[in-house]
């Protein structure tokens, strides 16, 4: 009887009120700043009027946000935004981690001076960023001219905006990817390598033959991680428009759209039933990203 109980009754963490214990303030904590929200954002969605006087308006919000072109505009930057930057960003990490990971001298200066921008407040180097980007005395401006280009009005003109959001996102995105690679490299066995050079393989075969497969599920975990951030951008049009989504609103993204409903027009309502569709936008896309890396990587 003791072994049958031992066979078909075996321990669950989940099944020992310690476990919960112990969750209990980190579960709390879930609860009242993430699952509350989300379930404030559904019903308000459904409502019209104030926040203090709401009164019950259907699928009428979400109908209008729908046959919104500002709403459609959000959606086209954002997925251009994300389609672009995060494969872009992620392959320049990939060749600069593999580069600091090399036997080269101050490997923990170059760490420290790529990590340097993940510390820093995204406001701040958005300020420096629209010096930078300035049509008439910016940096870089001023290095296209040696090359006989420019000068380019990165900031004024409607169909520069989101190539500058995007040359910043990509800037912006290097920080994060490089540590976690880094992280990767340094935990592939050297072993492989040595092997390889026995076997004459050149730099390249092995970075294709042995580190690029030890590297797939650091990759796939960056890829995902990095395209729901791209989905939900805000801050960095925020920084670098000086708190305007671009000209004309021509940088505007999703969660922009969403800002602008809800604190800049009052239509709360409408704002809720936008970030009701961004959410299921980004949970699909999680959900098949997820599936097809999977099989990638098998």
């Amino acid at each position: 009887m003791d072994n049958f109980k031992k066979k078909f009754f075996k321990y669950r963490a989940e099944n020992s009120p310690k476990a919960w214990l112990f969750l209990l303030p980190a579960l709390v904590f879930i609860g009242i700043f993430n699952v509350m929200p989300l379930i404030n954002t559904f019903i308000i969605s459904f409502q019209r009027g104030t926040l203090n006087n709401p009164k019950f308006n259907g699928i009428k919000n979400f109908q209008i946000v729908l046959r919104d072109p500002k709403f459609h505009r959000a959606l086209t930057n954002t997925f251009m935004y994300a389609f672009i930057v995060v494969p872009i960003a992620l392959i320049i990490s990939l060749f600069i981690a593999v580069a600091i990971n090399e036997r080269i001298k101050f490997k923990k200066v170059f760490e420290s001076i790529f990590f340097i921008p993940y510390l820093t407040s995204i406001i701040a180097i958005g300020v420096v960023f629209r010096y930078m980007f300035n049509g008439d005395y910016g940096f870089i401006n001023h290095l296209l001219s040696y090359i006989g280009m420019g000068p380019i009005n990165f900031l004024d003109n409607p169909s520069m905006s989101m190539t500058t959001v995007m040359i910043f996102g990509i800037w912006m995105g290097l920080a994060f990817n490089i540590i976690i690679l880094l992280t990767g490299l340094r935990n592939i066995d050297e072993s492989y390598y040595k092997v390889a050079d026995m076997f004459g393989a050149t730099k390249f075969e092995q970075f294709r033959r042995i580190t690029l497969p030890q590297l797939v599920p650091i990759i796939t975990f960056l890829l995902l991680v990095n395209f729901i951030g791209a989905f939900k951008i805000y801050g960095q049009v925020f920084a670098i428009f000086n708190g305007l989504p671009g000209i004309a609103e021509s940088a505007t993204t999703g969660v922009f759209y969403i800002y602008t409903k809800f604190y800049t027009e009052n239509r709360y309502g409408q704002g809720m039933a936008s970030a009701v569709i961004l959410f299921f936008i980004i949970l699909i896309f999680t959900v098949v990203q997820n599936k097809i890396l999977k099989k990638i990587s098998k």
